[in-house]
């Protein structure tokens, strides 16, 4: 008979609510229904527990990238977010060559068919050189649907979202063609106006990449993407909550116009994440990590926020203890929404019976002390 393990005493935060002192079943790899059977029991009281975060933007950890085009350095890039709370990865990659890329794209695919990720996001090349921030500018091109069809096809099914400049020629088209397809397109490293920006969400743009980073800033005159992203009720809106990238007042205007349920929290880690300062590579290019920041080191985009080294424990912990959000809109950000996005709210993203045993463990604090995937513990809370 399958083991069955019963989580006691802890605030578990659930669709309906946060449960005081919460019981959650897991047998096997799955969250079952409590019922009156032997079972090992865990005492959790006075820790939270709170679904397996979702991270749909992450580009390397560990040291390692997934743009190097190997299953090894991705595995690294993996097992780091995956000890930090991170249970489901999209795998993104940097602008570089195509015939690059398609490669990377038929590696992680592999790991996408292992369910080691959720698929792969492509960030580039297909985005506006004006915006290109830690982008090599003369690798951009614009995105014509038979290049942008090439990188979906490279990725045999795995590629879940790409980001794109709809204002340059062929985007209409080629957003029109991954939504087609099935792939998530978003409007990012853009120069769009207002305008230009409508005619891509409704062509089937859904998410706004790092909303705020990379495209022109909110005027009252000249509103931009900012504005036409923000108040469609279908685009999901991509925010690095890491205290560099976005002033809080800036987090706080995102959540009142869009709401937890249209706001996923990301890293854009690029391989820093979880290592301490240093020069990193990035794609194609050098890093440089200074009291936790990600510049580009040289070149025409030299000083340019390149990514960042964040984890998605320390964004929550920032949400609920500086950000002040609600634990339950927290949980929507990092968990219930991004999965919803990738179509995966029927097995993770919520603490409910028959979903994935993807779940994370908190201390008062909100410091991260477990990390349970598939009903196995990658960190195993040491409790008295």
């Amino acid at each position: 008979m399958t083991e069955r393990t019963v989580l006691t005493g802890a605030r578990v935060v659930l669709p309906t609510g946060v449960a005081e002192g919460g019981r959650v079943t897991i047998e096997g790899d799955r969250i079952a229904e409590d019922a009156p059977r032997e079972a090992k029991e865990l005492d959790l009281t006075g820790h939270w527990i709170v679904p397996g975060f979702v991270d749909i933007h992450v580009h390397g950890g560990g040291g390692a990238s997934f743009s190097a085009g190997s299953a090894e350095e991705a595995l690294t890039a993996i097992r780091t977010h995956r000890a930090r709370g991170t249970t489901t990865i999209v795998a993104s990659t940097v602008t570089g060559d195509l015939d690059d890329l398609a490669r990377q794209a038929a590696t992680l695919a592999e790991l996408t068919e292992q369910g080691d990720l959720a698929g792969i996001h492509f960030e580039g090349p297909f985005i506006s050189a004006h915006r290109c921030g830690a982008h090599q500018p003369e690798l951009l091109r614009d995105p014509d649907p038979a290049d942008v069809r090439k990188l979906v096809d490279a990725a045999r099914g795995a590629a879940r979202m790409m980001t794109l400049a709809p204002e340059l020629p062929g985007g209409l088209e080629s957003v029109r063609l991954l939504a087609e397809h099935g792939v998530i397109a978003a409007v990012g490293h853009t120069d769009s106006t207002y305008e230009a920006t409508l005619e891509a969400i409704e062509a089937g743009a859904t998410v706004a990449t790092h909303l705020f980073n990379a495209m022109p800033s909110l005027l009252h005159r000249a509103p931009g993407p900012i504005a036409a992203l923000l108040e469609d009720e279908r685009v999901t809106v991509e925010l690095i909550n890491d205290g560099t990238h976005l002033h809080p007042a800036a987090l706080q205007l995102a959540f009142h116009q869009a709401g937890a349920d249209r706001v996923a929290f990301i890293t854009d880690a690029m391989g820093a994440a979880g290592m301490s300062d240093g020069m990193y590579p990035l794609g194609p290019m050098r890093v440089e990590v200074k009291d936790g920041v990600a510049r580009i080191a040289d070149g025409p985009t030299a000083g340019s926020i390149a990514g960042s080294t964040l984890t998605l424990d320390t964004a929550f912990k920032r949400a609920v203890t500086i950000d002040r959000l609600p634990v339950e809109d927290a949980v929507r950000a990092l968990s219930t929404t991004p999965a919803r996005l990738l179509g995966l709210s029927d097995r993770i993203g919520t603490i409910e019976p028959g979903k994935d045993a993807d779940l994370v463990v908190l201390d008062e604090a909100f410091g991260l002390v477990g990390v349970m995937r598939k009903g196995e513990w990658l960190v195993k809370p040491e409790v008295r």
